[in-house]
């Protein structure tokens, strides 16, 4: 009896390298646009001087987070959570409206994939000669350029660590430790473990952070339909597939550059079929351009896929090879379902923009947006919790009078110090037996023991309701007012 035969199953696929080829166009350059307007911001911000302090700085250990002329504290925390509520449904709006250019253009990920790519393009050559230097054995010019790509590599990744830690402790301090060597134990953590996700992630990784850890292309579909505008193929038009009628010669130029998908093979197949004027097939001569372009190593010919971060590379890329062989360009492009499938007009693809989808998503985002516009400027700058002391209920002192102790806790959120007058009201013959006068510092906090006595006699026994008034005595239109409770014992619990 012979041995039964061993199959290896694999439950997942081994990743297949991805060398995008660079292409230039539109869309290229609307995404060099993204990378130079998000890295100036986040590299630059930072660096931004407000009232003699950084301007965005979220300083965990003063517990204080400071947005330009803004000052946060952890009671604040509802606007850092309707921030994130409003960036959700900004997410949202986009993509049932654009699909995901937002993964396309301005993702981190996408970002300093295209960043880590350039510095390759730069040491290691072009799409072919990288593929090359990779199949190559090691020697003096492959190991110099592996070398020299990834220390260009980590020093991007350390440079955005730094920043970020910048972003949680004042740059400048920051800058002084680094260069004497004094960062504490979590800010070296956090520099290293921020530059190895960017090393990791835009270097090593790439688009399998898109296909496979990004939750946001697994639930895209949810808010996708058929009047979302996402990158096309225009099957009706592309269809069937093959190279410009041509004999001989050009028509083994074709299958060579298709099979070897070189730089050269490819550039001989447009000079090949620029003359051509017999064509017997669809607009979409298989050069796979498209796909040597696509950062995720997929071919949009197969239709809408969720490896398909939006980035419209392949639309220039298409757009190339069409201007150079005299066909319209459009073959591939930004369109939605309905739009290809019912050949519609670019007026009455945008005529279905304002559907109930959209109009939802718009008119949630208004709302919450004006909400909190007008909460934060409505927002009092001035914060005061009132703490009685329950170990004395209230007791009885000089001339039979009751007296109750309380710890006021003052915060005031501005920038600017201000003088202010306690005062307390809720029975008639209250008052303060303690400094009714204070001032606070700027975005200062203070706890503040005050006590506050009444008339024998008055007030009901037990718990009487009270105010606490903080008022600005400087000019400035600043008051709150909080409730407590004055406590007033029956005549046998009395010292």
């Amino acid at each position: 009896m012979s041995n039964p035969e061993v199959a290896v199953i694999k439950m997942y696929a081994a990743r297949e390298e991805i060398y995008p080829r660079e292409v230039k166009g539109r869309y290229a350059t609307l995404r060099w646009l993204c990378v130079w307007l998000t890295q100036l911001v986040f590299y630059g911000l930072p660096w931004l001087q407000w009232n003699g302090r950084q301007a965005l700085l979220f300083d965990l250990g003063a517990r204080k987070f400071y947005i330009f002329g803004i000052v946060l504290w952890p009671q604040d925390f509802i606007y850092l959570a309707v921030l994130l509520i409003i960036s959700a449904y900004a997410l949202f709006l986009v993509t049932a409206v654009a699909g995901r250019v937002w993964c396309g253009f301005a993702c981190p990920q996408t970002v300093y994939t295209e960043i880590f790519m350039w510095i390759e393009r730069k040491i290691e050559g072009t799409r072919s000669a990288r593929m090359r230097l990779d199949k190559q054995p090691w020697g003096i010019d492959k190991l110099w350029r592996k070398t020299a790509k990834h220390l260009a590599w980590g020093t991007v990744a350390l440079w955005t660590g730094l920043t970020f830690v910048g972003y949680f402790t004042p740059i400048h301090t920051l800058i002084g430790e680094v260069s004497s060597l004094g960062l504490g134990p979590w800010e070296w953590f956090w520099i290293l473990f921020y530059a190895l996700a960017t090393y990791g992630n835009a270097g090593w990784m790439r688009e399998q952070v898109c296909k496979y850890m990004c939750p946001y292309a697994r639930f895209q579909s949810s808010m996708f339909d058929k009047d979302t505008l996402i990158v096309t193929y225009d099957t009706e038009r592309g269809e069937p597939r093959g190279p410009l009628g041509k004999k001989g010669a050009a028509a083994k130029v074709v299958a060579t550059a298709t099979a070897t998908a070189t730089a050269a093979a490819t550039a001989a197949v447009v000079a090949a079929n620029a003359s051509v004027t017999t064509k017997t097939t669809g607009d979409c001569i298989d050069c796979s351009m498209c796909v040597q372009v696509c950062p995720t190593g997929i071919d949009i010919r197969d239709g809408l896929q969720y490896e398909c971060i939006g980035c419209a590379a392949c639309i220039d890329a298409c757009n190339s090879v069409m201007a150079k062989i005299d066909l319209p360009a459009g073959l591939i492009r930004y369109s939605t379902d309905h739009a290809i499938a019912s050949r519609w007009s670019i007026g009455q693809m945008r005529a279905r923009v304002l559907r109930p989808r959209v109009l939802i998503y718009t008119g949630i985002l208004l709302l919450i947006v004006t909400a909190f516009v007008v909460s934060l400027a409505l927002r009092t700058p001035l914060k005061m919790d009132v703490i009685r002391d329950r170990g004395a209920m209230g007791q009885e002192v000089e001339d039979g009078m009751i007296e109750n102790v309380y710890r006021l806790q003052i915060m005031n959120t501005q920038e600017e110090s201000h003088h202010y007058k306690i005062s307390v009201s809720g029975i008639d013959s209250i008052a303060l037996v303690s400094p009714d006068t204070l001032v606070m510092e700027g975005t200062g906090a203070r706890a503040v023991p005050v006590r506050v006595r009444v008339d024998h006699g008055e007030g009901k026994h037990g718990s009487n309701k009270i105010k606490f008034t903080l008022k600005a005595t400087d000019g400035a239109d600043i008051e709150v007012t909080e409730k407590a409770v004055f406590f007033v014992p029956h005549e046998d619990d009395r010292d």
